[in-house]
């Protein structure tokens, strides 16, 4: 409770300041309009009447927008999750096939999945498919490194233990590896979570595409210029990030009580 009033606090103090800004004209009115324009129109967006292409209206499928972004950021993670878990057990277990794939992996990892978006126009056009393979590129990787981080940490006991009891290798992995790694691997889909809507919303405005909440965004840049729509889209955005990181979150105390490390963050 506590923390949630601190959070409420900082949030009154930051919209006091931008209005205050914009009241005494430190922030154009233009282009950053006051939190008295723009929270209003947030809600505005879910109205039935929104209309990109005429700039005296305040509403047009925003809905359809949003729930475009949203379906594909849930099929890229659970894509993003169906490759990482499975190749970071892989990873994990077996050191001879780590050294082997280290230089590729240390290579594609830092490459920026905006900066791929042109090859992948080129490869898969400016549609769906582009949104979700490099939602996954960027997603993958989180996922990956925390499930190889879990099993180096595994204790050595609990592995030789379950060899004494004649376990072979792949169920070792499963009855011992994977439920030790569960909590790390929660916490890098948290993490991923916000890459993914991140890349989809990024992917969306910069590559255009028929529909989501970058697209939204581009046509009234593009189009009206209205930036009290522009910037209630955006905090309409983080709103929704924060949503989806602490219902993780909340999902992650729930499932791993008994990992006091994993569920206290």
């Amino acid at each position: 409770m506590i923390r949630f009033l601190r959070g409420l606090v900082g949030i009154v103090v930051i919209l006091a300041a931008w209005q205050l800004g914009s009241f005494t004209g430190l922030f154009p009115q233009d282009y950053i309009p006051p939190p008295t324009t723009v929270i209003p129109r947030m809600f505005e967006l879910f109205g039935p009447t929104f209309n990109v292409n005429d700039t005296s209206s305040t509403s047009s499928h925003f809905i359809d927008d949003l729930v475009a972004t949203m379906l594909t950021w849930l099929l890229a993670l659970l894509i993003a999750i169906g490759i990482a878990v499975p190749l970071g057990l892989i990873l994990g277990s077996i050191p001879s096939v780590r050294v082997a794939t280290r230089v590729i992996i240390e290579f594609l990892r830092p490459i920026p999945s905006v900066a791929i978006i042109p090859l992948i126009i080129v490869m898969l056009g400016s549609g769906v498919e582009t949104k979700i393979t490099l939602a996954v590129y960027a997603a993958v990787w989180p996922i990956l490194f925390n499930t190889i981080y879990a099993l180096d940490e595994i204790d050595p006991l609990l592995l030789d233990t379950a060899r004494s009891f004649g376990l072979g290798k792949a169920r070792t992995m499963f009855t011992v590896g994977l439920p030790h790694a569960a909590p790390f691997i929660f916490t890098g889909v948290r993490l991923a979570s916000a890459v993914i809507l991140i890349v989809v919303i990024s992917v969306e405005y910069l590559a255009g595409g028929v529909i989501g909440i970058g697209k939204f965004t581009l046509d009234w840049a593009s189009g009206s210029g209205r930036q009290d729509v522009i910037l209630a889209v955006t905090i309409l955005a983080g709103v929704i990030g924060y949503l989806l990181d602490g219902g993780f979150l909340k999902l992650q105390r729930v499932l791993f009580k008994w990992n006091t490390v994993e569920a206290g963050k």
